[in-house]
């Protein structure tokens, strides 16, 4: 390694698992003092991080009481990086409100409180990196059964944009990277529901999964981590408000 992210403090949300522990992993090798936080505290052990704080980005409360301990100790983050999300399964006629409310919540609301709380920080540093991850599933592409996870894909990306706009001339850059199936403990859960759901073998159900990726192979997270850390460091200082698709030709 590196040490490409020598000297910054990065967040990263979701970090006990999947991509979200990936590039974790990749920011401490990295050089960075990352703060690695997961709703499920269990699961970011054996993660060398900074610190490893329990943390519900759907409560406002807890993110708040982070922020502040992260202002005290670091100044403010140099890097944040939204992972927390939710994959919902269904087309309109299987999405209840509650299913609507609870994956806007989660999947878009979480990175609004997220940013707002700590863009203040990066604000007064000048400068500051912010990684949303949305999905090729979004507004780039649109997939059986992924109708409310679709929309809220679609709203990351425009978030994304958003805050690219309103904070380009302040030296705040913001992404948006979008994956195409991604080897991770949660894509086994979906595979494990849906194999249970419609009688099909978890092979084939996996199968399927693999096809429709044009290169014939799901993606890692490690590769998806590797994209985050070219896009919350130096080398990506000319690139903000986009989306960065890491989908094996997916959304081809």
């Amino acid at each position: 390694m590196s040490n490409r992210l020598q000297g910054k403090v990065a967040l990263v949300t979701a970090a006990g698992q999947g991509i979200g522990r990936a590039i974790a992993e990749t920011f401490i090798a990295e050089g960075a003092a990352v703060i690695a936080t997961d709703v499920a505290e269990d699961k970011l052990t054996g993660l060398k991080a900074k610190e490893a704080p329990k943390l519900d980005v759907r409560s406002q409360q807890n993110i708040d009481v982070l922020a502040g301990d992260v202002a005290r100790e670091f100044g403010g983050l140099d890097i944040l990086v939204n992972c927390a999300g939710y994959v919902h399964q269904g087309t309109i006629f299987d999405c209840s409100d509650k299913d609507w409310d609870f994956s806007f919540d989660l999947n878009v609301k979480s990175m609004h409180r997220m940013i707002k709380a700590f863009l203040p920080g990066m604000l007064e540093k000048k400068a500051g990196s912010i990684v949303n991850i949305s999905s090729a599933v979004s507004s780039i592409r649109g997939v059986p059964a992924r109708y409310v996870y679709g929309a809220t894909k679609a709203a990351v990306i425009g978030l994304t944009k958003a805050v690219a706009a309103d904070f380009i001339k302040q030296g705040i850059r913001c992404n948006a990277i979008c994956p195409g199936t991604i080897e991770s403990p949660s894509l086994d859960d979906r595979i494990a529901a849906l194999s249970k759901e419609t009688g099909r073998s978890s092979e084939a159900v996996r199968q399927a999964f693999v096809d429709r990726q044009p290169m014939g192979r799901l993606g890692t997270a490690k590769e998806v981590a590797a994209l985050a850390l070219f896009l919350a460091g130096d080398e990506a200082s000319y690139i903000t408000g986009q989306t960065h698709l890491v989908d094996g030709g997916m959304a081809l």
